[in-house]
């Protein structure tokens, strides 16, 4: 393996693991009211590009990366919108 690479394998193990912590304070909590969904919609819509991108080059780094990084930003995503669903619309200030 050539240096190009593993530093792109490292830098992609770097920014994916960044999102682990994320994943399990929501998925512990029940909870991603403040978290913004117009940042995770538009972040999952960029790596989705990335990896559709990383596919066409063939670039190995690009694809691992991108695709656990699509996987994990994905499922703060999905909770985000299942948890918000279920939490009872908030009245007015009393």
């Amino acid at each position: 393996m050539d240096w190009m690479n593993l530093i792109g394998i490292v830098a992609g193990i770097c920014t994916t693991a960044a999102f682990v912590p994320q994943v399990l304070m929501v998925w512990r909590t029940r909870s991603a009211r403040d978290i913004s969904l117009a940042m995770y919609a538009i972040f999952v819509l960029g790596i989705t590009l990335w990896l559709v991108y990383g596919v066409m080059a063939r670039a190995l780094p690009v694809i691992l990366a991108n695709g656990a990084t699509l996987l994990l930003a994905g499922a703060v995503l999905v909770m985000k919108l299942h948890f918000d669903a279920r939490r009872p619309p908030m009245g007015p200030a009393a």
